[in-house]
Order: C-alpha cells, then structure tokens, then sequence
C-alpha cells in the first residue's frame, strides 16, 4: 500500500478498534496479525495509527483463507504474492475467487463426543481409519476437528469395505477433483472475474460476488450430473451396450 493510495483514503481511514469491528475481529487478534506482516503499517497521525480500505480487504481475504483451513503461515506466503500496493479490488477479487468453496469449518471435539455422533466405539484402529480417510483431523490432547467427509466415512467402515479399497478410491477422487477444481478455477478467473474487472474499470462489485457465489451449487450439481453420465456411459461399454 503506497502513502500516496492512503492520503487519497484519508475520508475512510478508521482507528484499529474500528477496523476491528468492521471485520469481526479484535484489536488483540488485528494487532497480532500486523505483528506478522500479514496487515501493512496504519498511516500515522500523531500519535494515532489509521488504517484505510485496504487494510479492511486484507484483513477479509486473511478470514476467508482461515475458513479454508489455511494456516497463518500458509496465509503470509499466500499474501507475499500479492503486490504490496494491491488496491482493494486487486484484494478483494482474490476473496471472491475463495469464498463460494469454503467448507464447513467442523468442530473439535474430544472421543466421547465423536463417539456419541457416530454411535459406536472407536478403537485406536477405526479412529487411524477415519483420519486416512480425512473425515477427523488430530488436533492434540486426545481431540479431533470433524470434517465434511465425517459422515460418509462412517457409512463405509459400516459397511465393511477393505479400508484398503476405501484409501484407493479416496486417492482417485482427490486426484481428479483437484485437476478439475485447478482447471475450473482458471476459466473462473480469465474468463469471469478478469474481463469483469476490464470492464468495469478494475472495480469488484457485490453482484459479481453473488454471481460466482451462485455458481457454486451449478458448478457442484454439473459435476454430480456429469460423472452419473460417464459412469453410466462406461457401464454400457463394459456389457457391450451401444446406448
């Protein structure tokens, strides 16, 4: 952020208990994240330090990372790539890109708990299952943070699957997934958010954000669709069905 885009700012400068507020923070966690790096220096008046619009979108991308499971430290080399005088539109596209695929934070929980909502005991076997599997994730002192895959794991070890087989056919969808998440998120961005952007003169405007927030539930549902179709296409193939 140069001092020339903050003296510009200077009507939407705002204290850090402000900003705090604004972002559903507080000042301690704003304060530490500054300590970081991860939140350029206020712009000083006196004694008083000010912080303008774009520290307001870096301290939002900073969340919306969080909510994708990023580590701090995952966060601060995330942000290096970021050009120090990003403007806030240059930020907040960065946002729109990430927020329609946040995933369900989880919770942690201890054992019992865990035990309680899958309704069965785990041994020290089925528990090391349900991590490979990445429905729980080891948090320390005997403690898990659930995730999305939690339930359909424990439908599988219900049903007595080689874990094995279970591990494989996880390691293929991850696999593909992550291909096909990497390459639709390239024609999201050159394609949507990009010519959007040209148009509109570099602004991010909250209908944009609604669009490629609605775009996730399409996007979801074509996949579901499309590999029904395929898996059905090959079905056909291997009995020597033409249609």
């Amino acid at each position: 952020m140069t001092a020339a885009s903050q003296t510009e700012a200077a009507d939407d400068l705002v204290t850090i208990d402000e900003l705090a507020a604004t972002v559903g923070l507080t000042v301690r966690t704003t304060r530490y994240y500054a300590s970081l790096g991860l939140v350029p220096p206020p712009v000083r008046r006196g004694r008083v330090g000010y912080y303008g619009p774009q520290h307001r979108a870096r301290l939002e991308l900073i969340r919306e990372l969080q909510a994708h499971g990023y580590a701090l430290t995952a966060i601060e080399r995330y942000l290096k790539r970021l050009r120090e005088d990003a403007s806030v539109e240059e930020i907040t596209a960065q946002r729109v890109l990430l927020a329609p695929w946040v995933p369900d934070p989880g919770e942690e929980v201890d054992r019992k708990t865990l035990q309680q909502r899958l309704g069965r005991k785990l041994d020290a076997k089925t528990l090391e299952a349900l991590t490979s599997l990445g429905a729980i994730e080891p948090s320390g002192r005997g403690r898990y943070r659930t995730t999305p895959s939690l339930d359909v794991a424990a439908q599988l070890l219900d049903m007595s699957l080689p874990l094995d087989s279970v591990r494989e056919a996880g390691a293929a969808i991850d696999r593909a997934t992550s291909e096909l998440a990497e390459e639709l998120s390239e024609i999201l961005r050159h394609r949507i958010v990009e010519p959007y952007r040209e148009a509109h003169q570099g602004s991010m405007t909250e209908d944009l954000a609604r669009t490629v927030e609605r775009l996730r539930p399409l996007t979801i549902q074509a996949i579901v669709t499309g590999f029904q179709r395929a898996a059905n296409r090959i079905i056909r193939q291997s009995l020597g069905v033409d249609r």
